[in-house]
């Protein structure tokens, strides 16, 4: 699995690595059962702290995403197939709904949201 970070963005290093694994459970690069790679390894290619990547590991932890064992690599829940869709989907139609009470199209929406992801 590969995860990115972007230095020059104002978002904390722990979240990106976070939403790194999160994008790839919610496009089903990572499934449940897949190892993550080691926090070591991942702060070495990256070059950033080891405590940044496992606080970012903590927080896919903390949401039901990701088992964590000392001394074990990190490992891809059943919870994690199941939730990311779902709350991906919920997103979505909150979304939705927002751009109909706005009254924007819906290649207008869509345009948003290709910047949005693009920004990130």
């Amino acid at each position: 699995m590969l995860i990115v970070v972007d230095p020059s963005s104002d978002r904390p290093l722990a979240d990106q690595v976070a939403a790194s694994v999160r994008a790839a459970v919610a496009r089903g690069a990572a499934v449940p059962g897949d190892k993550l790679p080691s926090a070591r390894a991942v702060a070495a290619a990256l070059g950033i702290n080891l405590h940044t990547v496992l606080r970012g590991y903590q927080q896919l932890r903390d949401e039901g995403l990701v088992e964590l064992r000392r001394g074990r690599a990190a490992t891809i829940t059943d919870l994690a197939a199941e939730g990311g869709r779902l709350r991906l989907r919920e997103a979505a139609e909150e979304f939705a709904g927002a751009v109909r009470h706005l009254g924007a199209s819906e290649e207008e929406a869509l345009d948003a949201v290709r910047r949005a992801l693009a920004e990130r």
